[in-house]
């Protein structure tokens, strides 16, 4: 019989329907406290930052752990016993009863993972950057909008939980520094590199290489890759071109986000960028990118504007000390400045009628109510509305501007660049908004 075809959770549909039940994603039925009522949910990835999703994980059903690394797998084992074990990704998104997927992986496969993910309809939280290069941005972001009313993403910039995000966002609407004319912002790490580490040794027979690289082009085993603690050991590879985008992608999602909070920002028309010399292998540590953002409903075009590796903005007054935070943040309006890290603010009045008279504060009943607690917001999500605060559209035209600032670094000059089209006006621009994949790997499958 035909209906004995019918999948798990078309037939709880059907039911729902019938019987006018409320159904959730997961294909339980609703009840906050209900043991069903839990996600079937993938870590893909399981060290690292994996670790700091293990507490909210616990209250779902982790059926899948994966990771190249089978040592990784068995420390998640301990935590969550019952999943099933996998060390290629490609296999656990066929296993058929999950319901989302947590992304912890190296950044050069984020996009990857989540865009199939989305395919097959899942729930997905992807740790940052979300894309490591203009057009997988651009890949994922069309994936999600295609998918959204019906599944709940989180790209993991959980700074954003902090109630400080919104208090600058309020300050910057309300006119406390007049009309917003420009944004900026910094990060102050120096990681420098020499180049693609030679080949030493062999992998141990616990790491799958050729799956760790995934999808970049081979480059010899080194331990080199691998050193340091859980959590850290991305800054031994991310500044490589092929493993990762840097501080641009890596604390630049971080901090680029108080400002991409702020502005209502889409994609730039035009972006430039400097700084030391280009090399085909590392990252640059000194850059400085700038984008031109047009006008929308509440404030003219304005510049954003990045800074990293020294490079820095100058400081609106002598007695403020940028350099004193680590990754901060600047806004620049027609009255003053606001300067900001991720849990602090100062309002710097500028010029002869800048006395804040004009500058009313919000009542404490207007004042945005706290986010709480960043994983959280999205597994409540998958169970509900589907929305987050870091969705794949917000966060996908944040990283599609950082891609863009380094295509523009690359090139060599200044470049206009068509929204719509995802084109630029430069043919050596248009050449690296994407990158080659190594023979059996597909951003779409």
């Amino acid at each position: 019989m035909a209906a004995a075809n019918i999948g798990r959770r078309d037939f709880l549909k059907g039911a729902a329907a019938a019987t006018g039940l409320v159904i959730l994603p997961s294909g339980v039925l609703a009840g906050e406290n209900a043991p069903s009522n839990k996600l079937n949910i993938a870590l893909i990835g399981c060290d690292g930052r994996a670790r700091a999703h293990y507490g909210v994980l616990k209250g779902e059903n982790v059926v899948a752990l994966c990771d190249v690394d089978e040592e990784h797998i068995a420390h998640a084992a301990k935590t969550f016993p019952n999943a099933k074990h996998y060390v290629d990704w490609r296999k656990c998104l066929e296993q058929k009863d999950l319901d989302a997927v947590v992304c912890c992986t190296l950044d050069h496969t984020h996009a990857f993972i989540a865009n199939w993910a989305m395919n097959r309809g899942l729930h997905v939280y992807c740790e940052k950057p979300l894309a490591n290069t203009v057009e997988e941005a651009r890949v994922v972001r069309d994936t999600y909008l295609k998918n959204r009313g019906k599944i709940a993403t989180q790209v993991g910039t959980q700074r954003h939980q902090y109630p400080n995000f919104e208090r600058v966002r309020e300050l910057i609407r309300d006119g406390a520094i007049g009309e917003l004319q420009d944004a900026r912002a910094w990060g102050n790490r120096q990681l420098r590199k020499d180049g693609y580490l030679p080949g030493k040794g062999k992998p141990p027979k616990n790491l799958h290489y050729d799956l760790w690289l995934g999808p970049a082009q081979h480059h010899p085993y080194n331990p080199g890759y691998f050193d340091g603690r859980p959590g850290a050991n991305c800054l031994n590879w991310n500044m490589y071109w092929d493993f990762g985008t840097g501080q641009v992608g890596d604390m630049g999602s971080h901090t680029m986000d108080i400002i991409w909070n702020a502005i209502d920002a889409g994609r730039p028309e035009t972006a430039e960028a400097k700084g030391e010399k280009y090399d085909p292998e590392v990252t640059p540590v000194e850059l400085q990118m700038t984008w031109r953002h047009p006008a929308n409903d509440w404030r003219g075009p304005i510049n954003v504007m990045w800074y990293q590796g020294g490079m820095m903005p100058n400081s609106p007054r002598k007695y403020v000390n940028l350099n004193r935070i680590g990754h901060g943040a600047m806004f620049k309006g027609t009255k003053g400045f606001i300067v900001c890290d991720f849990n602090s603010r100062l309002v710097i009045p500028w010029g002869p009628d800048a006395d804040m008279t004009y500058f009313e504060p919000r009542k404490e009943e207007e004042v945005a109510e706290p986010m709480g607690h960043f994983q959280r917001e999205w597994i409540d999500a998958c169970k509900g509305d589907l929305k987050t605060s870091c969705d794949f559209d917000y966060a996908g035209l944040m990283i599609e501007q950082m891609m863009l600032g380094l295509v523009a670094y690359r090139a060599g000059e200044k470049i206009e660049y068509n929204g719509e089209t995802g084109r630029t006006n430069n043919a050596k621009a248009n050449s690296l908004l994407a990158k080659e994949y190594r023979k059996g790997w597909t951003l779409s499958g």
